[in-house]
């Protein structure tokens, strides 16, 4: 088997830059200056650049024994463009910097590859570049940039919601960390088409970002990808704007807690994970409540929630009016 200790930096480029092209043609309008040089050049037509910054690290963000190559490269990169969707842009380009061990098989390299440029192809932004470094044995990181542009759009903040906006999430809710749970308890493999849809969704998620700039079109006021849990980037949302926010259990068991989840993990735990199952990137948004979601194009918005000033306990989320006891994801607490 070929390792990255076989290999110099300029061989695994070689092997990698390629995968990167043909998945997105680069333009040289909106990339003068591509992958090769010291660093890439990319247009900014509105004169504002959108950039967020997210990574995973081997044995704390995925398993190898759960989650191919492959799927590490869409993870990494799904979870970048829901930031720059969150902010109502349209991604334009990806950094990706890799450290990994040099006992690393080359063929996992290229499946990461692989990975991210099937999302770059898909959402339109190419790979303008990144970065190597060899690291511990055992180690392996990955790093992603996304860079966007607003397109004259004013960027969608957590601070923008109103008393009496409408909270919409557009995707799905609860599934990645469904799939966890399922990981977590064993349940590797088996157990029907439902279960494997709980995994795939943790492995590789598919959230809307092409929603994102809907939303700012359709005159949002703030808008979160789900990234931590529901409760959690919500709870973010109300405090930055100084607003209370009341999801409607009803709808969530409904719409997100019934179907794979409910027959794969029980209702209770089913309407835990919609509330605090996180990695699942889709969009979070309170809508002005003229808004007609209905006519949104793309992916459906659904109503969810309502925005109301802060109660007693301040700018908090409630399920029907009682905080709920769930608790989303922190990468510190508890580590």
């Amino acid at each position: 088997m070929e390792r990255l200790r076989d290999l110099d930096e300029a061989e695994l480029l070689a092997r990698v830059f390629p995968l990167y092209a043909a998945a997105v043609a680069a333009d040289e309008s909106a990339v003068p200056v591509g992958p090769g040089d010291d660093a890439a050049v990319l247009a900014a037509p509105s004169g504002a650049v959108v950039a967020t910054t997210d990574g995973m690290v081997r044995g704390r963000d995925w398993r190898d024994d759960w989650s191919g190559a492959h799927d590490v490269g869409v993870k990494v990169t799904v979870q970048n463009l829901a930031d720059v969707a969150a902010m109502g842009a349209v991604p334009t380009g990806l950094l990706v910097s890799l450290v990994a061990d040099p006992g690393t098989p080359v063929d996992w390299v290229l499946g990461l590859a692989a990975g991210i440029a099937s999302v770059s192809r898909e959402s339109g932004a190419p790979v303008v570049g990144g970065d190597l470094s060899s690291g511990p044995a055992g180690v392996v990181t990955v790093t992603l940039t996304a860079l966007g542009d607003l397109r004259g759009r004013r960027p969608v903040l957590r601070s923008g919601a109103r008393a009496g906006d409408v909270v919409a999430v557009c995707g799905t809710l609860g599934t990645s960390g469904g799939g966890l749970a399922l990981y977590l308890s064993g349940r590797t493999t088996g157990g029907g088409p439902d279960a494997e849809l709980l995994r795939a969704a943790h492995r590789a998620p598919r959230p809307p970002w092409e929603s994102g700039p809907v939303a700012a079109d359709a005159g949002a006021h703030a808008l979160v990808d789900v990234s931590d849990g529901l409760v959690t980037d919500l709870g973010r949302v109300a405090r930055a704007s100084g607003v209370g926010i009341d999801l409607s259990g009803e709808v969530l068991r409904a719409r997100h807690a019934s179907g794979a989840l409910e027959r794969c993990l029980g209702a209770e735990e089913a309407l835990r994970q919609v509330l605090g199952g996180g990695e699942e990137h889709s969009l979070a948004a309170c809508f002005p409540a003229s808004v007609d979601l209905a006519a949104l194009p793309g992916a459906p918005w659904v109503a969810v929630g309502q925005v109301g000033e802060p109660g007693p306990q301040g700018p908090v989320v409630t399920l029907d009016g009682v905080v709920p006891d769930v608790r989303g994801w922190d990468h510190f607490a508890g580590a």
